[in-house]
């Protein structure tokens, strides 16, 4: 393996050109799904230019890789954060790894989310590394595993941070503490999202007695039974968006259904039903009390039993009080390199609130618009990933508060 290139596009031509899809949950296998390959391109060539990192197993074949550039003297600790994973490529109407450029854009799956974002913070990160001037920071560069489905890599890294050993010697102890601020790449078409919604998921299970369906009378339908709940949570949506406090940013917290199944066959009455539910959270929301609230609103209008199951899916919200100086910081950086940019708020969730919730501030940043994401011919702008690149280099040789 040889990699002289800092260029964010030769960078993002490799990255897309390594499959590394997220099976979301599905039983699958295959060369194309999860993130092994390219966790072992990273570790190679961390290794190819003796830049400290370490892997770290989050589940069998899948690995957040960290890694350091050191700052003898710095007090400050920058991550750039971007993860790894892609959604699946089904639907393409572009070969998914096979990069093209044309027309000043890159296209591919990943180009967008997040791969566009990777690239620039690793040559943001490879430059920093091959600085000759004293660095203001210490850099850590976080390629972090399953964003799509769970968010996995990026928790089990910050639930690492509280049992950091403080007692080993730099580098190796950067690669295990938390740092002190944190940038998440993911498409904002250069704009600072500093605030966003949060997301639990669980599912919700109903029991019947199943019969033959020719006297379906001596059973009793789960599928019916769901349909009542289903209408519940029609209610309890509506109840959420009139009655409860918006958030002034990000609007009504929601909830939603998006997966039901249920039966066997159809001439048997269905002894069991289940739904799977996307509730999105507002700051000051937390996702289990969210949880139990909706189980004593529906338990008290139902006579039979309703069983939740343990949420796969608990990422908060990331609220915009604790990173006003980051984003000021931030946006200053982007004006010179991109033109003046705003902070905003969206509804979906990202890396940074399980960081910001670890007690490291953080925002979400980086090339590309969140329109092109997941899309069947999915690009990113040349320009926007050169730019990108540039800020992020750019932020880390700040002189940070």
């Amino acid at each position: 393996m040889h990699i002289s290139t800092t260029s964010p596009v030769d960078l993002l031509k490799q990255l897309i050109a390594i499959p590394s899809v997220n099976p979301m949950g599905q039983s699958v296998s295959g060369d194309i799904y999860y993130e092994t390959a390219v966790t072992r391109w990273l570790v190679g060539l961390f290794e190819e230019r003796k830049i400290p990192y370490r892997v770290q197993e989050v589940s069998p074949g899948r690995a957040n890789v960290v890694a350091v550039c050191h700052a003898p003297g710095a007090t400050k600790t920058v991550m750039l954060d971007a993860h790894q994973d892609t959604v699946p490529v089904e639907g393409m109407t572009i070969p998914p790894f096979e990069p093209t450029e044309k027309e000043g854009r890159i296209y591919g799956r990943g180009a967008c989310d997040v791969k566009g974002g990777m690239a620039a913070m690793l040559s943001a990160f490879l430059r920093l590394t091959e600085s000759e001037a004293t660095l203001p920071n210490h850099v850590l560069l976080s390629c972090s595993c399953d964003e799509e489905a769970t968010l996995g890599g990026i928790q089990r890294l910050a639930d690492e941070w509280s049992n950091a050993n403080d007692s080993q010697s730099e580098p190796e102890s950067l690669l295990h503490r938390s740092p002190d601020l944190a940038i998440i790449a993911e498409p904002t078409e250069l704009d600072v999202i500093n605030a966003h919604k949060g997301v639990v998921r669980w599912k919700i299970n109903v029991a019947g007695r199943a019969c033959h369906s020719s006297a379906p009378r001596e059973g009793e339908s789960a599928i019916y039974r769901m349909g009542h709940i289903l209408r519940l949570l029609e209610e309890y949506a509506e109840q959420l968006e009139s009655e409860r406090k918006a958030h002034p940013r990000l609007g009504s917290a929601t909830i939603s259904v998006g997966i039901i199944k249920g039966g066997s066959s159809v001439n048997i009455v269905p002894e069991h039903c289940e739904i799977e539910i996307d509730r999105r959270l507002i700051p000051g929301e937390e996702g289990l009390a969210a949880q139990a609230e909706l189980h004593q609103f529906l338990s008290s209008h139902v006579d039979f039993e309703i069983i939740f199951s343990e949420p796969w899916v608990n990422v908060p919200p990331l609220s915009d009080t604790e990173n006003g100086l980051l984003s000021k910081v931030l946006l200053q950086t982007i004006e010179p390199v991109a033109g003046e940019r705003t902070s905003i708020a969206v509804p979906f969730g990202t890396h940074a609130s399980p960081v910001a919730a670890a007690g490291v501030p953080a925002v979400v940043f980086g090339p590309g618009s969140i329109d092109q994401a997941h899309t069947k011919d999915e690009w990113i702008e040349v320009k926007q990933l050169e730019q990108a690149a540039e800020i992020y280099y750019q932020f880390c040789l700040a002189e940070l508060k």
